[in-house]
C-alpha cells in the first residue's frame, strides 16, 4: 500500500515537471517570434525619433534670437518639443495669395469724391500790395531732400508774413549726406517764381546794394505773431534790409488761418517741380514699372522715426532710432558707434521705443503687412531706399514674400542713373517719383518722405497710401505664432484701419499739416454741392486743426543741427 501511494507521487511529479518544461519550451518559442518584432519596432521609433529631431526648426523668437534645448533634456521632453514645433509650423502658415478682403487694393473707397483745392481767396492779399521795398528775407535749409522741401514750403509762407521779398533759398550742402546740388539742380527755379509771381514776390540773389544781413533763427513751430515779434523787429533796425534764418525746417507752425494753408498747398503741389533730367528719368522708370504689371506697390523703407533720413531702411538712421532688429552683439556695436557721432542723442531702451511705436518695421514685417491687407505674391514691389542695413540677407523675407522686387538700380542701367547717381537728393527726387505715381504707396515708418507723399496723395485723388500702426502691429508681429495665419490677417486688417489714406481718416486738432493738408481738399459738387472742406466747413475752424507734437518732433529735429 506505501509502495503505491510513493509510485503515484512520483508520477505525479513527473507529469508537473513534463508540463514545467512544456510550458518553459513553449514561453521560449513565443519569445524568440517576438523579439524581433520588438527589436523592429523599438528601430523604427528610434529613426523616426532621429528624422523629427534633424528636420525641426530651432525655436526662435521674432528677433532672431535663438533658444537651443539643454543637452540634458529627457528624450520624453524633446519628443515634446518638436511636437511644439511642428504644430507651431502648420499654424502660422503664410499663404501665397492675398485672400479676398472687403476693400480695393488699387484704389480709395472714396477717391472720386475729393479734390485738390488750393486758389486764393479773396480775403488773400497779392504780392504786388504785400511786399514792402528793401525787405528781403534769405533762407538755408536743413536736411535731405523732404526735409529741404518743408523748408522751402515754410519759407515762402515765412516771407508772405514778414512782407518781405524771398531770396531763392540755400540747399543743405553740408550735412551728412553730402549733396552739392542747389536749388536750380533739383528744382525748375524759373516756374517756381513764375507759378507764385502773384503770392510772393522771389528773386534769385540778394541785390549787390544789400551790404548787411541779420542771421539768425526762429524757434520750430513758430506762428505768424512769433516772426512779428522776433523777426519784424530786425527789419526795423537802422540799414538792415535783410534777415537770414538758418536750419528752416518745421520753423512754421501747423495752425495757420486759411488763405496761409492754401499758400502752402500751391507752393509744396504746384511750384515745387523737379528738373526736366529729374522728371524725364523718373517718368521712364515708372513706364517700366507699368510694363511689368498694370498696378504696382511703391514701398519706401527707413530706418527711423525721426527727421534726418533721406531714404533708406539704412544704418545710420536705424542707430538713430535707438531700436534693435535682432543682429546680436554686431549690430549693438556698430550702432553705438555711430550714435557717439551725436553728442546729444540721449540713451534708448529698444524695446520700449518699439513698444511706442517709434521703431520702423523690418522688411519682412512690412512683407506680412501687406499680405495680410490682400497683396499676393505676385504683386510688383518698386523698393525706394538706399543701402539697406544687412543688404540682401534683409531683404530676403521680403523677396520670398514678393519675388517681383524692384528698384531704381535694377531697371535702369548705370549709364542712365550716371548724370545723378553721385548726389543722394537727385537719387532720393527718382524714388519720390515713383513712389508719388504708384497705385499704391505703403512706408514702413512716419518719416518725412512718408508724410510729405502721404499729403501729397491725398491731395491728388486719395490715392491709397499705407503708413503702418506700429504701436498696435508691434504686439501681433511678436505673438504671430501662437495664432493661425487668418486671425493675425484679421487682427492687421482692424489695427489698419484709418491708415490707409483714406479721407477723413484724421481727426479734427490731430496730425501734421504737409500730411494732411485739410484746408487744401474740397468735396466735389456731386458729392455735396453745398459743403467745401476748405473754405466753409473747415475755414472756420483752420486754428484749431492742427496740434503742434513738439514733443513727437522737435527733440528729435535737433539731432541732426547738432550733428551738422
Amino acid at each position: 500500500m506505501g509502495m503505491m501511494k510513493k509510485k503515484k507521487l512520483k508520477d505525479d511529479q513527473f507529469i508537473g515537471v513534463q508540463i514545467l518544461q512544456g510550458l518553459f519550451f513553449r514561453r521560449r518559442r513565443l519569445l524568440s517570434h517576438l523579439l524581433p518584432l520588438v527589436s523592429a519596432v523599438s528601430g523604427f521609433l528610434l529613426f523616426l525619433f532621429a528624422v523629427l529631431s534633424f528636420i525641426s526648426p530651432p525655436i526662435t523668437n521674432h528677433h532672431g534670437r535663438h533658444h537651443h534645448l539643454s543637452l540634458n533634456s529627457s528624450v520624453n521632453i524633446d519628443i515634446i518639443e518638436v511636437q511644439m514645433n511642428a504644430k507651431k509650423e502648420n499654424v502660422f502658415r503664410v499663404p501665397v495669395g492675398g485672400g479676398i478682403v472687403d476693400r480695393e487694393l488699387w484704389t480709395s473707397n472714396e477717391s472720386k469724391l475729393f479734390h485738390g483745392c488750393s486758389n486764393a481767396g479773396d480775403k488773400f492779399v497779392a504780392a504786388e500790395l504785400n511786399t514792402q521795398s528793401n525787405r528781403y528775407l534769405l533762407i538755408a535749409t536743413s536736411g535731405g531732400l523732404n526735409q529741404q522741401r518743408t523748408g522751402i514750403t515754410d519759407a515762402v509762407v515765412a516771407a508772405y508774413i514778414l512782407n518781405a521779398t524771398l531770396v531763392i533759398p540755400k540747399l543743405d550742402q553740408n550735412s551728412y549726406w553730402k549733396d552739392t546740388s542747389n536749388f536750380s539742380e533739383i528744382f525748375d527755379v524759373d516756374w517756381f517764381m513764375t507759378f507764385l509771381s502773384k503770392d510772393v514776390k522771389i528773386i534769385k540773389q540778394l541785390p549787390e546794394s544789400v551790404v548787411k544781413v541779420i542771421t539768425t533763427r526762429v524757434p520750430r513751430k513758430c506762428t505768424p505773431k512769433c516772426y512779428e515779434t522776433r523777426i519784424l523787429p530786425i527789419f526795423n533796425k537802422k540799414h538792415v534790409q535783410a534777415v537770414q534764418l538758418t536750419k528752416f525746417d518745421y520753423r512754421l507752425s501747423n495752425r495757420l488761418n486759411t488763405e496761409l494753408q492754401k499758400l502752402r498747398c500751391r507752393v509744396n503741389y504746384h511750384a515745387l517741380k523737379f528738373t526736366d533730367p529729374i522728371l524725364e528719368m523718373g517718368r521712364k522708370l515708372v513706364e517700366r514699372m507699368r510694363l511689368k504689371s498694370k498696378h504696382f506697390v511703391a514701398l519706401h523703407l527707413r530706418g527711423a522715426d525721426n527727421e534726418f533720413s533721406i531714404n533708406g531702411f539704412e544704418s545710420d538712421m536705424l542707430a538713430f532710432s535707438g531700436c534693435y532688429y535682432g543682429g546680436g552683439e554686431g549690430e549693438m556695436k556698430d550702432f553705438g558707434v555711430i550714435r557717439k557721432r551725436w553728442k546729444t542723442l540721449h540713451m534708448k531702451n529698444p524695446d520700449k521705443e518699439r513698444r511706442q511705436g517709434r521703431c520702423p518695421l523690418t522688411p519682412e514685417e512690412v512683407g506680412l503687412m501687406l499680405r495680410a491687407l490682400g497683396f499676393g505674391n505676385d504683386v510688383h514691389i518698386y523698393v525706394a531706399s538706399g543701402e539697406i542695413y544687412g543688404g540682401e540677407e534683409t531683404l530676403a523675407p521680403l523677396r520670398a514674400l514678393f519675388p517681383n522686387l524692384h528698384s531704381k538700380e535694377t531697371i535702369a542701367s548705370k549709364e542712365e542713373l550716371a548724370a545723378l547717381s553721385s548726389y543722394s537728393s537727385r537719387m532720393a527726387a527718382l524714388d519720390f517719383i515713383v513712389c508719388d505715381e504708384s497705385d499704391v504707396f505703403s512706408t514702413n515708418n512716419n518719416g518725412n518722405m512718408a508724410r510729405m507723399l502721404s499729403g501729397r496723395r491725398r491731395y491728388f485723388g486719395h490715392k491709397p497710401t499705407i503708413r503702418p500702426n506700429a504701436k498696435k502691429l508691434y504686439k501681433l508681429f511678436l505673438n504671430r505664432d501662437n495664432m493661425t495665419w487668418e486671425e493675425f490677417a484679421l487682427q492687421v486688417r482692424k489695427f489698419q484701419i484709418g491708415f490707409m489714406g483714406e479721407p477723413n481718416e484724421v481727426q479734427l486738432g490731430r496730425g501734421e499739416f504737409h500730411e494732411n493738408p485739410f484746408p487744401c481738399i474740397c468735396k466735389n459738387s456731386e458729392a455735396s454741392a453745398a459743403e467745401n472742406i476748405s473754405s466753409q466747413s473747415w475755414g472756420s475752424v483752420s486754428d484749431e486743426l492742427f496740434s503742434e507734437d513738439d514733443e513727437l518732433y522737435s527733440s528729435e529735429l535737433d539731432y541732426v543741427e547738432d550733428g551738422i
